[in-house]
């Protein structure tokens, strides 16, 4: 008998109406927090700043938004607030409109923060909702949760580059119309949350661990998650960073042909975000992080060696499988902490962020004192530590027997 099928038998049906404004709101959050990144060209012009300017901006928003996340997540456990969600977009809102009309540095430091406040709250609560209302598909449900985000994430640039660039700093504050809307839609939903009982104090003595396994047993696999979300995040920031410099300085390709070829990686990237939760569902959790983060090894390893059309489709098989992992890694922490779903949920998104964001500024240092194709031959055996795998415990199978 299939986990989901035990699942389901415990919580009911998938609310699909919940989950579809829930990654909605995630494309719209998302797409607002990757417009800050994208206009950098037009605040380092306009206020004359520094790459050391630069990096402290993007420090900024990384650290209120991945170092916030677990902390969020952890009281919101204890203390379920229905209506937190619009609060965090309102914190988008007003970091947008900050960094819109700012007339000084220390202002867009303010408005990059707001950003992170924003993000902090929102991927927590939102991805506990996305397993209220999953009806026990919870790899399912993570999945369309995210994938909001991976197309928000991807229109963000589109959208500076044709709205923004044109128009300069203050038109950012016509995306404070976005946020308005995901108020609105989040307030819904936190009528559902309240409305379904949800918003509930948990009981005291809610498990902090799943019941097969020890302490120590669910720390080291809590461990092994953290070092999968290593190898998989500094792996995509080296295509997320510097996938366009690669093609160009690697193939002599334009600038434009080198962004549309990113496009076409992040869209597999989507794609992958999608098929993930489902089949973890299906088959177990533990089988697909294990073929995502170590299936992609030999992608990895030929991509550096190979010319222009071999790479284009090599990226779109190692988007597509790499990014379907994390729904699948996600939903295997909630369920080996299942009392701390928020914090887990925050832990592991602001993980991402923050390794994201690492990896960013330690490539990039690489590059700058080797060479982007020596980046790409580094990061080729990052998907070795997807061997860690074989050390994460099959709580599904015991999940099974015990139904």
């Amino acid at each position: 008998m299939s986990q989901a099928v035990i699942d389901r038998r415990q919580t009911g049906s998938t609310a699909f109406y919940v989950l579809a404004a829930i990654s909605f709101c995630h494309l719209l959050n998302d797409m607002m927090q990757s417009l800050l990144p994208a206009i950098y060209p037009i605040l380092k012009g306009g206020f004359d700043l520094d790459f050391g300017q630069i990096g402290l901006l993007t420090l900024t928003y990384q650290i209120t938004a991945s170092l916030l996340q677990p902390v969020v997540g952890l009281y919101t456990d204890h203390k379920p607030h229905p209506y937190s969600l619009p609060m965090g977009m309102s914190s988008t809102l007003a970091g947008l409109v900050v960094i819109a009309f700012a007339p000084s540095f220390p202002l867009l430091l303010a408005g990059a923060a707001l950003l992170g406040v924003g993000s902090s709250v929102f991927h927590p609560e939102s991805s506990r909702m996305a397993r209220l209302a999953s009806g026990g598909a919870h790899g399912l449900a993570q999945s369309l949760f995210q994938v909001g985000g991976n197309v928000g994430s991807a229109l963000g640039p589109l959208l500076a580059a044709f709205i923004i660039l044109p128009h300069g700093q203050t038109s950012v504050a016509w995306f404070a119309f976005a946020a308005l809307g995901g108020i609105a839609v989040l307030t819904m939903l936190g009528r559902w949350y309240k409305a379904n009982g949800h918003a509930r104090r948990p009981a005291r003595k809610a498990p902090a661990r799943h019941s097969s396994l020890s302490r120590g047993q669910v720390g080291r696999a809590l461990a092994v998650l953290i070092a999968l979300i290593f190898s998989k995040y500094f792996y995509l920031a080296s295509i997320y960073s510097y996938y366009i410099f690669y093609l160009m300085h690697h193939f002599d390709v334009s600038t434009q042909l080198s962004q549309i070829y990113l496009f076409v990686f992040l869209a597999a990237a989507a794609a992958g975000t999608i098929i993930g939760g489902p089949i973890g569902d299906r088959i177990g959790r533990k089988k697909v992080i294990w073929g995502s983060i170590v299936g992609v090894l030999p992608f990895t390893l030929a991509l550096p060696y190979v010319g222009l059309w071999a790479t284009v489709a090599l990226s779109v098989i190692i988007g597509f499988v790499l990014s379907s992992a994390f729904s699948a890694i996600v939903v295997y922490a909630q369920e080996l902490v299942p009392g701390r779903v928020g914090m887990i949920s925050g832990l592991f998104f602001g993980l991402a962020f923050g390794m994201g964001g690492i990896g960013a500024a330690a490539l990039g240092e690489l590059a700058d004192w080797t060479s982007i194709e020596f980046v790409y031959r580094v990061c080729s055996f990052l998907p070795f530590i997807g061997l860690l795998a074989a050390f994460l415990p099959n709580i599904e199978g015991s999940l099974r027997k015990a139904a």
